[in-house]
């Protein structure tokens, strides 16, 4: 019976016809375009005819529920803090909301990166939307930028542990790709009834600006609102500030702590306010009538600061459509990594080094968005020789100062290997590659698409190695072992330490919620959840933050093949 055809197989179609055609025309390799040379990959195209209509639309029907509750996610993240808290922000206050601040600041808010959406949300304190804070990378004036801003709707700017985690988070990363800072701030300071773990990393934060500053990394401030206790520093730390007139105020202690220690009535303008920074105490550098021109000046600011060229450019999209992807995950995340590799690398080019040798890791060499990038994918059980073959292909795009993507699905290994000297060989080899890894000069963006199972997690360059960016898809699990074994073990200790026989479907429950893709990234234990089809995409974006203000590193040793 001849099964029905896609519309996605007519676009790759059209698209291979079109690319045949360009490389016949253009004579396979460069064209000449207004005098210059434009180059042309002459890397392998991934062939890929092996989609199932059966399984794809099996496979879709289950990944329709993740988009559900992402989508729930996402709506939640974007409420702030509710109607009432936003009327009193916009209407009374006469504020504008952070979206719209961000909107005058940036080029493009449309471009613009946004990190750990999801961050804040089913704490055990409640949610948090947007940890009550947005971070992000954007371009200002065509400079890239870390962007910081507090959301007063989301208590009133308060800052939470997991806020504080979220902007510990955004200054390593500006601090690792030296990109200039933004902070735009109105912040309450700590929440007090957490404050026994917010206050002593909070003033890490503080820390960060002093030392970002000393490395030439800008650090700039728009005041909008109230800066009060630890919120005071941010600003007049950083080396640039703007200050909104009878908006924005600065002081360690507002006035009724002003009143309780002292009995003198005043104003927060009069103690903190606009006019007295800046022409009094010197706090701040730019009066600012009101927003529009405080980001005007923001703006400006940008305009001096270092410029960088893009990494990226004009290129051949894939041949393969990346609304697919969903249908290729199975429930198990059992995914052909060459199938996503291909919807995601210009033109669907790929040329993989070491095919034959340890072939459930693929590891090879492809352009997105025009950026020569190391891939390497997750086809399997991360054997011996998979990981040696891993060591050698990171220490080579390490020499060659090319960045790598890593596309993680740890799976569950096979147990036929019994005797302990292959156990010891595949661990040697697990080590030498999380040494390579650890110790790699070039920028590592990964993303888990499907399991981020037991210890091979770290070899594929999980949080722990601290990538550039970390990303996941909505069906990602992270979890020390498979969840449905690890609810096994934790009922069976349960009956044989303490005696007590546990509900296993509510253990089975609770593994599976803290298992997830949405847990991980409600805690900042990884950058954001991103949808499969938005993957290319968010690669450009990482790709040109990670390159715009680099300086190449030598390797620390030389290729070692094995």
């Amino acid at each position: 019976m001849l099964k029905p055809i896609r519309i996605s197989h007519l676009k790759f179609v059209k698209r291979f016809v079109l690319s045949v055609t360009s490389e016949t025309t253009q004579n396979a390799s460069v064209t000449t375009l207004s005098g210059s040379q434009k180059f042309k990959s002459s890397f392998k195209i991934i062939e890929d005819n092996t989609l199932d209509v059966d399984d794809t639309e099996r496979n879709r029907n289950k990944y329709k529920l993740l988009l559900e509750q992402y989508s729930k996610h996402v709506d939640l993240a974007k409420s702030g803090g509710g109607e009432k808290a936003v009327e009193r922000h916009t209407v009374k206050q006469k504020k504008l909301l952070v979206t719209d601040r961000l909107r005058l600041l940036l080029d493009d808010v449309n471009d613009f990166l946004e990190l750990a959406l999801s961050a804040g949300l089913g704490m055990p304190y409640g949610d948090v939307p947007r940890a009550g804070i947005i971070t992000g990378i954007g371009r200002i004036h065509g400079k890239l930028c870390m962007i910081i801003a507090n959301d007063a709707t989301v208590k009133g700017g308060t800052i939470y542990p997991v806020a504080l985690k979220k902007q510990l988070r955004a200054q390593e990363i500006a601090e690792q790709n030296h990109l200039p800072t933004y902070y735009v701030v109105e912040s309450g300071g700590a929440f007090l009834p957490l404050q026994s773990e917010i206050f002593l990393p909070g003033g890490r934060t503080f820390y960060n600006e002093a030392v970002m500053s000393s490395q030439g990394i800008p650090q700039l401030a728009i005041v909008c609102g109230n800066c009060t206790a630890g919120g005071a520093y941010i600003p007049t730390m950083a080396d640039e500030v703007v200050m909104i007139h009878k908006h924005g105020t600065i002081f360690l202690g507002g006035p009724p702590l002003v009143k309780a220690a002292t009995g003198e009535v005043i104003s927060a303008e009069e103690l903190g306010g606009a006019t007295l920074h800046c022409s009094v105490s010197g706090c701040t550098d730019y009066f600012a009538k009101d927003e529009p021109e405080a980001f005007e000046m923001g703006r400006n600011i940008a305009e001096i600061l270092p410029s960088h060229s893009s990494c990226t450019s004009d290129s051949d999209p894939p041949l393969y459509d990346a609304d697919d992807i969903p249908g290729l995950i199975s429930p198990e995340n059992n995914i052909n990594i060459y199938q996503i590799i291909s919807r995601i690398t210009d033109g669907s080019r790929f040329s993989e080094f070491k095919k034959m040798f340890g072939p459930s890791l693929v590891t090879g060499f492809g352009y997105i968005h025009g950026c020569l990038v190391g891939i390497v994918g997750n086809n399997g059980p991360l054997f011996e020789h998979c990981a040696d073959k891993g060591a050698h292909f990171v220490q080579l795009c390490c020499e060659r100062d090319i960045p790598m993507i890593f596309l993680q699905n740890t799976q569950e290994k096979s147990d036929n290997q019994t005797t302990g000297e292959m156990y010891g060989n595949q661990l040697r080899a697990h080590a030498k590659m999380l040494s390579a890894i650890s110790c790699a000069n070039v920028p590592i963006i990964s993303f888990i698409i499907g399991n981020a199972i037991g210890p091979t997690s770290y070899v594929m360059a999980n949080r722990s190695m601290s990538p550039s960016f970390l990303f996941c898809w909505p069906n990602a699990v992270v979890c020390m072992e498979n969840p449905d074994k690890l609810t096994q073990d934790l009922i069976e200790e349960a009956h044989s330490v303490k005696g007590k026989d546990l509900d296993m479907s509510s253990i089975s429950q609770k593994v599976n919620m803290e298992s997830s893709s949405f847990y991980a990234a409600s805690r900042v234990w990884n950058d954001g959840i991103v949808l499969p089809q938005d993957t290319r995409k968010v690669i450009r974006q990482s790709l040109e933050a990670v390159n715009a203000y680099r300086h190449r590193t030598q390797p620390k040793a030389q290729i070692i093949r094995m």
